[in-house]
């Protein structure tokens, strides 16, 4: 990427990004086109953290698989986690874990360059950032048997009926996400949409690569790994339930 595309890093990805279609059947659809997304504005220190730190923290989309031994300068294990908001749960679990290395996909911009100012801010350099669909980085930059684990938190639940076909969670996604785990690779995911949380049970529960480690076979308590946000803690204060799904793929 030229140095002056650098520069103008953050009004490009706020312009254009990729978004994900689906057929009937939960099926991905490769896109024939983009648009404009409709986030907030970047503030000027999240602007000024993407266009500035890009070239260290920010992945392109690209026609083959990326090399994470080059890219982290190490073989640590890499976790992957697709909608990280603002970043701050993933910078911190990046803090925490220096033995992992973490790569988090988001494409509302302004938690792209939050998330960036924030592993500036706690000296994170175990983290790298893409602002792109996630399943076409999935299809076309993830090398199978290549990630120790998936992070989904708190995904779009699409509430209403006719348009749960929208959601993320689907049979063709986990067939996608089991393909990319090595053997003993976990799932991590977490909804406070109760609705949301079986269907993610049943689709998971339908791998039969795929053990459950909860030991009453459905939800697991948050574990300490996962930190506590502000959204959850809003929410627990309002009496609202969050379900978490840890299931590990079989060898």
């Amino acid at each position: 990427m030229q140095q002056d595309s650098l520069h103008n890093i953050a009004e490009q990805k706020r312009k254009t990004v990729n978004t994900p279609e689906f057929t009937e059947d939960g099926r991905y659809m490769r896109k024939v086109r983009s648009f404009v997304l409709r986030t907030g504005r970047l503030s000027e220190a999240q602007k000024r953290a993407m266009n500035d730190n890009w070239a260290f923290f920010g992945l392109e989309h690209q026609q083959q698989p990326f090399d994470f031994a080059k890219i982290f300068g190490n073989t640590h294990p890499v976790i992957l986690e697709i909608g990280f908001g603002m970043g701050q749960s993933l910078v911190t679990m990046a803090k925490q874990n220096p033995q992992y290395n973490y790569l988090g996909i988001e494409v509302h911009t302004p938690g792209v360059g939050a998330c960036i100012a924030t592993a500036l801010e706690q000296k994170v350099n175990n983290l790298r950032v893409i602002c792109h669909d996630a399943i076409e980085i999935l299809q076309d930059n993830i090398s199978d048997n290549s990630l120790a684990g998936l992070q989904l938190f708190f995904p779009d639940p699409w509430q209403k009926a006719k348009h749960h076909k929208r959601r993320i969670v689907q049979t063709p996604f986990i067939e996608l996400i089991m393909q990319k785990l090595t053997p003993n690779g976990f799932i991590h995911m977490a909804t406070d949409w109760e609705n949301y949380a079986e269907h993610m049970l049943e689709v998971l529960r339908s791998q039969s690569n795929l053990s459950n480690t909860s030991i009453t076979n459905d939800f697991i308590p948050r574990p300490d790994s996962r930190p506590l946000t502000k959204f959850e803690q809003r929410g627990q204060r309002l009496g609202h339930g969050v379900w978490d799904l840890y299931f590990i793929k079989n060898q």
